[in-house]
Order: C-alpha cells, then structure tokens, then sequence
C-alpha cells in the first residue's frame, strides 16, 4: 500500500509542471487563457493567448461548454461558436466590437454562410463589423461545420 501512495505521489509530481504550464506566461509575457466557464482545451493547445494588447482565440466550435458536446441545430451551432469566443475576449477586457480579425471556417459555403451572417448580425447587433476571411474547407475536427478563430484589440491595464 505504502508503494502504490509513493507511485502516486511521484506520478502527480510527474504531471504537475505539464499542467501548469497550460495556464502559464512565457518569456516575452505572452500569457494562455482559460476562464470559467469555457470549453475545456484539452491536448496541446489553448483558448487563446494574450500578447500585449492582443488577444488571439482558438478556433471555436459551436461546443456547449455546459456538456462539452457539439450543439446539435446548426444554426445554434454557429451562434455558440460565435459566443465561445466572446466569452475568452470578454475575459481579457474586449468586447465583440474590438474584434480586429475573424477567420470563419464552414464545411459548406453556400449552406452555412448565411447562418455565419445571421449569428454575426444577431451578436454584433450593427456595423462596424470585423474584417473576416470566410473559407470553405473539406473537413473540420469531429466533422464539424464551422470553426471559428479571431483576434482582439484590448489594451492591456496597466
């Protein structure tokens, strides 16, 4: 018993400089993020960086941080896609409208552009938008239909 609580412990050790540097800042300060209540990153990446006054986000995914499951209705899928972001901006400080770049990723162009249109609409409420790429690719992690990456303006507080 007393070799199996040593293993453990030694194992924990092991793993427990990996997992701190999933939240960690590198030598030039660029920091990883992770707030409450987003999606869990799971792997070699992360939500997002802030470097300076930016703030780079992940390709996200109309995942329900709630079940770590994709949403099932498309356009909802889309939406929270959107919202996945906006939560890790609005973590850093920076709203939808300091958005300074989207690259939006559909499986479909001629089906999920429209909806990739409505969600922005919905959430941005009116112009300025972003400057955004739409690109039609042949396949998305778990053959999904959109994925969405971005980048913020929000100075940082000094």
């Amino acid at each position: 018993m007393l070799t199996r609580a040593v293993l453990l412990f030694l194992t924990g050790l092991a793993v427990a400089p990996s997992v701190a540097l999933t939240q960690s800042t590198s030598p030039n300060g660029v920091r990883t993020l992770d707030p409450p209540g987003a999606i869990k990153a799971e792997g070699t990446w992360s939500l997002g960086v802030r470097a300076g006054d930016f703030v780079f986000v992940a390709g996200m995914q109309g995942v329900d941080p709630a079940t770590n499951t994709l949403v099932k209705d498309p356009q909802a899928r889309v939406l929270r896609a959107f919202l996945n972001l906006k939560l890790i901006a609005k973590s850093e400080g920076a709203s939808l409208q300091d958005c300074v770049r989207l690259t939006v990723y559909v499986s479909d162009l001629h089906r999920y552009a429209p909806m990739v249109d409505k969600a922005q609409a919905e959430l941005w409420g009116k112009p300025p938008y972003p400057p955004r790429t739409m690109i039609e690719v042949q396949r998305l992690f778990d053959d999904d239909i959109v994925e969405i990456d971005s980048v913020f303006y929000a100075p940082a507080k000094k």
